[in-house]
């Protein structure tokens, strides 16, 4: 087997938690707020990947304005998702459809955010050593499950069809895909500043997605302190542990 096919093999693993993730959701029905519960779980996974993962990487190699540079892009490219999101919400309001909230839509957003770092990661590390892209995207696969259920989840209760949830599930296969692809192809044999300048600013992308959608979405519900910390504690250390023992 080729070494591009091997890399697109790897960066399944990632969407496969997700995907496990989401039909879990589908096939229960929690309360609203274990969905908050979770929300908080994937908002710890998602701190981690960033705090753990990513930032001891770009830091070494990127210079600090390269760091806020990319990291502003990337915020700036979540704010224009956010407001196409929103713009698509309102003409679907006129026309008399129903679904769910922007920021229901924008907690997908982050989990695909998260998976397209999860590709980057994964392809830029193949790019590297075939076994470091795999030792990479293995660590994604238990640590997706919580973010594809309570996306997922949250989408269910906020009113999605059944369809429209399924076919989201299945489309996030397609970022974690081409990120991998295209983090094996364009950043294969390219500096070391230019790869992590790119994870910074999926880094922006991530962070802000989480912070101003995934949290107060989970917040939503009103889960109990100790359900909304626990969960959130649990993805951090969770996925810092799995991230560690994998790398």
């Amino acid at each position: 087997m080729s070494d591009l096919l091997l890399v697109l093999a790897y960066a399944l693993l990632p969407g496969v938690g997700n995907m496990a993730g989401g039909l879990l959701a589908e096939r229960t029905d929690a309360p609203r707020w274990l969905v908050g519960t979770a929300l908080h779980a994937a908002a710890g996974i998602a701190i981690a990947l960033i705090s753990v993962d990513l930032m001891p990487r770009i830091l070494p190699s990127v210079p600090r304005w390269g760091v806020v540079l990319a990291f502003l892009i990337g915020a700036g490219v979540s704010v224009a998702l956010s407001r196409g999101v929103r713009a698509v919400r309102r003409h679907k309001a006129v026309g008399g459809a129903k679904g769910a909230s922007t920021k229901a839509w924008m907690v997908y957003a982050a989990i695909g955010a998260d998976l397209v770092s999860d590709g980057l990661v994964t392809g830029a590390g193949s790019a590297v050593a075939l076994d470091l892209g795999f030792l990479l995207a293995a660590a994604q696969l238990i640590a997706n499950v919580p973010g594809g259920y309570a996306a997922n989840a949250n989408l269910k209760h906020e009113g999605a069809r059944r369809r429209t949830r399924l076919l989201g599930l299945g489309g996030m296969f397609l970022p974690v895909l081409v990120s991998a692809l295209l983090g094996f192809l364009l950043l294969q044999g390219r500096p070391e500043m230019v790869q992590n300048a790119v994870l910074a600013g999926i880094v922006g992308l991530l962070l802000l997605a989480t912070i101003e959608d995934v949290v107060p979405e989970g917040d939503e519900p009103g889960p109990p302190r100790w359900g909304s910390t626990l969960g959130f504690s649990l993805g951090f250390a969770g996925f810092a542990l799995i991230a560690g023992y994998a790398g």
